[in-house]
């Protein structure tokens, strides 16, 4: 399985999540639409991140695309562990969402889904969701932050 996933090279994702008031966001590479008719998404969370644990207790969560220049965007939230004190929001720019989840504001395009459904599938658990406010920055960007962009970040929590 390891040569066919390794010739995959996946958009990444920066999910965020709040509850009560608490916040988080990560770097997602697990994300796909999974229904067109009604429109559903899905992002699986690792079950060692912090956002993991906000998500199971938000109501919706907000995923955001990246532009390949938005590396330290991405380090910031890929390579960085709330568990260990960091505020990943601060000096960010964002704005509440739909119960208060945080909308990053420089990204091309985002959108707030829902949470329908929660499915364990091994070390990360899916959250499928249905679109309730999206929004863009901009004109429509022709790239978009993928695996290949992320090869230096160190994740914050190491695969099991």
């Amino acid at each position: 399985m390891d040569s066919f996933i390794s010739q995959l090279d996946y958009p990444l994702f920066v999910v965020t999540a709040a509850a009560g008031a608490e916040r988080s966001g990560c770097l997602v590479g697990f994300a796909s639409q999974c229904s067109i008719n009604p429109v559903r998404f899905t992002v699986w969370l690792s079950k060692a991140n912090q956002t993991f644990r906000t998500a199971r207790a938000a109501g919706q969560l907000a995923v955001h695309l990246l532009r390949p220049d938005q590396h330290r965007l991405a380090e910031l939230f890929g390579g960085r562990s709330g568990d260990d004190g960091v505020d990943k929001f601060a000096g960010v720019p964002w704005t509440p969402g739909p119960g208060g989840v945080p909308v990053l504001d420089g990204c091309p395009a985002w959108f707030v889904g829902r949470i329908e459904r929660q499915c364990d599938d091994g070390d990360h658990v899916a959250f499928l969701l249905a679109p309730v406010e999206h929004g863009t920055n901009g004109p429509p960007t022709n790239g978009v932050f993928r695996l290949s962009d992320a090869g230096d970040i160190a994740p914050a929590h190491p695969a099991d």
